[in-house]
Order: structure tokens, then sequence, then C-alpha cells
């Protein structure tokens, strides 16, 4: 069974709601320069009709198109989407439930879909079957969901019993972390052929502990310098930093989600 977190449901308004803190312009930035970026351009096919499910904001619609790819986007919460627009005008968006999508059987060539199918508290094969039948056979799939890392697996029997202090305080379903041999089991019951695994985001978890610990220290979680930016390590400490963090090791113990690809035969 995939681990199950509780907080708020994943409803459209919480959607609408987290979306709401974010800038279009600043995610496009930082996409841009993200190391999942370049994963997802590495691994998704150079021509063909694409789909973003569960887009948010676009900021991945907006960049892959700017590189040239002919990628739509799809989500749920109306308000996101015209944030998207409002940003970039000519943006392919439209509101579309993940699991009865407004596309033709077999019209894609990839789909993407990242940090998304875990947020369905029946679990993701209503999505994954929808994505299987608009892909076209030899099409790609993209899907990350949040990893039950070698970290989550020392901690489960902790992690368990805080979900189940919270639902019982009445904390609603949030979303699912999988191992790999269940991303594989569920992709491969829709008749998807997996190819490969990618942990990323191996910082996420000590981003969140170092925020806390400058929380209770009482000190600015991002101090700033002169000019309003936000002194980092020196370049030299930040490369040995990220090769540290995105050695293998590093990925299978503190991955925060993984991203996992299959063909349609």
């Amino acid at each position: 069974m995939p681990l199950a977190y509780y907080s708020r449901a994943a409803t459209q308004e919480f959607w609408s709601e987290h979306w709401a803190g974010e800038d279009v312009d600043h995610l496009v930035r930082v996409a841009s320069d993200s190391p999942l970026t370049t994963l997802i351009e590495a691994l998704l096919p150079s021509t063909g009709r694409m789909l973003e499910a569960g887009c948010g904001l676009g900021q991945y619609v907006i960049l892959l198109r700017a590189r040239g790819r002919a990628v739509t986007g799809a989500d749920w919460s109306l308000e996101a989407l015209r944030r998207c627009r409002a940003a970039a005008p000519s943006t392919p968006v439209a509101v579309m439930d993940l699991a009865r999508l407004a596309v033709a059987s077999g019209a894609l060539a990839a789909y993407v879909s990242l940090g998304v199918v875990e947020h369905d508290a029946d679990g993701p094969d209503a999505i994954v079957a929808e994505a299987a039948r608009v892909l076209a056979p030899g099409g790609t799939l993209l899907v990350s969901v949040p990893y039950w890392n070698g970290a989550r697996r020392l901690l489960t029997p902790h992690l368990i019993r805080t979900g189940r202090r919270v639902r019982a305080a009445g904390g609603e379903f949030y979303q699912f972390a999988f191992t790999r041999r269940e991303v594989r089991a569920f992709l491969e019951a829709q008749g998807l052929r997996v190819i490969s695994f990618h942990p990323y985001d191996p910082a996420r978890m000590w981003r969140t502990r170092f925020k806390r610990l400058a929380a209770s220290l009482g000190r600015p979680i991002e101090p700033t310098g002169a000019g309003g930016a936000a002194p980092g390590p020196p370049p030299l400490a930040r490369s040995v930093l990220k090769r540290l963090l995105y050695s293998p090791v590093s990925l299978r113990l503190f991955g925060h989600m993984i991203l996992a690809v299959a063909t349609k035969p």
C-alpha cells in the first residue's frame, strides 16, 4: 500500500488558493534552470502533440513551447489557467477533468504529469488509464509522484502514526507517496511499458528542516544582502553541494519525487 498523507483535501479550491501565492514569470525562470526540465526535455520526443496534465500555472507549457515543443496544458483550476493566459496570452490551456480528457484517443506523442496523480484518494488508476487512452502507439508518458525514498522508509512508522493522528483530528486525505514497485504496477496495469525511473528534488526535505531550524532560532529564513538579493554560497560550494545532492545514493535516499518514464506499445 502507498504511504498516505493527510492535511487538507487537494480540491479545486485548494489548488486555486495554492497557486494564488505564486508568480508565473518567476516559475518560468525557475523551471528554465531546473535539472528536472533538462531531464524532461531529454526524455520527450522531438515532435508531435504533447499534453501537460495538471499544469497549474502553466510554467512548463510556456517554457517548452518557447523551446519549440507543441505542448498544451490542462488543469481543473480555472483561476490558475486564467493567470497563465494573463502572463502568456497565446498559451493553449483548457479546463479538463484528467480522468475524462477532451482529447481524441491516440492523439498525443507525449503526456506529462508532474505531481498530480497522487492526490486522488481512489488511487491513480483512472487518470493513468485516460493517459494511456490519449497516447498514440509508441507515445511517451512522463509521470512524477512523491517518492517513498530511503529516508521515508526509515521514518515509515513515525509517518504512519502522524497520519493517523492528523486524520483523527479531522485532517483529510492529501496525497500518496509511492515506491518504484508501486509506480510500475499502476502503469503496467494500464498496458504501459515502464522504461526508467528518475528521483529528483533531493533538497526539498533539507530546505524544510533548515527553515524550521531558522524559525526556531528567531533568524530570518532568507536573509538579504545589499540591494535585496539573498546571499548564497560561493559558486564552487554550490557546485559541490549540487553534485552531492544529485548523486545516485542521495537521490535514492532523499529524492522527494520520482519521475517514471513509460511508453505505449
